[in-house]
């Protein structure tokens, strides 16, 4: 189990193709379910979020894959790597 605090921070790759996508700085909660329901990613440019606001990069909870000490390995496929990272 993993607190909130210590996935920010984390490096973010994709498995898929090892693209590099940033560093996770928050997290999005349901507090009526009580789980951690995406990460979040600033984008540091003009990317779309997925779900959020045009500065981060919405990444859902279901597409995490592992996470390590200083990682968070996500599956992300190419339509979905070129819709936000050309």
């Amino acid at each position: 189990m993993y607190r909130a605090s210590e996935l920010k921070q984390k490096e973010v790759i994709n498995i898929s193709d090892g693209r590099r996508i940033g560093f996770a700085s928050d997290v999005e909660i349901s507090f009526d379910e009580g789980t951690i329901e995406a990460l979040v990613i600033p984008s540091g440019g003009k990317m779309l979020g997925f779900i959020g606001r045009d500065d981060e990069f919405i990444i859902p909870w279901n597409r995490i894959r592992k996470i390590g000490e200083d990682i968070i390995l996500v599956d992300l496929d190419e339509r979905f790597i070129r819709k936000y990272f050309g």
